[in-house]
């Protein structure tokens, strides 16, 4: 990984999709541009302190979602058509952890409120009413 975006512990009750969901951060927010190369399995597992099935199964998510193409010889790479948020939506992204992080805010909390606030967004056309 080019930049050497750090991945945290994994997650104890789902430790593939925290790697997943970890990952799948570094990609959309242009940490791991396209065409960059993961970690080897192996490597990732041995970093965070999992079993290489664990991470084999973070990868096969990525994968799936069109954001990491895996070819033997050359390895885990960023897809070239791996969407990245627009840099306006990861500065004001960067700025809101910025300004929680010395107040204490936790993540899961941040995660809810973006979330909850997301999903009101939506009208009942939408839903399908």
């Amino acid at each position: 990984m080019s930049p050497n975006p750090k991945l945290s512990a994994a997650d104890e009750s789902n430790p593939a999709l925290d790697i997943y969901r970890q990952l799948r951060g570094l990609i959309v927010s242009g940490q791991l541009g396209a065409g960059e190369r993961l970690p080897t399995v192996r490597q990732t597992a041995s970093d965070l302190g999992v079993a290489p099935g664990t991470a084999a199964r973070a990868y096969k998510m990525l994968e799936a979602d069109g954001l990491v193409i895996s070819r033997t010889a050359a390895g885990t790479r960023v897809s070239e058509s791996a969407g990245v948020l627009p840099a306006s939506v990861i500065r004001r992204l960067r700025d809101l952890v910025d300004e929680a992080d010395p107040l204490g805010a936790e993540l899961d909390d941040i995660v809810d409120v973006l979330r909850t606030i997301w999903q009101s967004r939506t009208t009942p056309e939408d839903a399908g009413e």
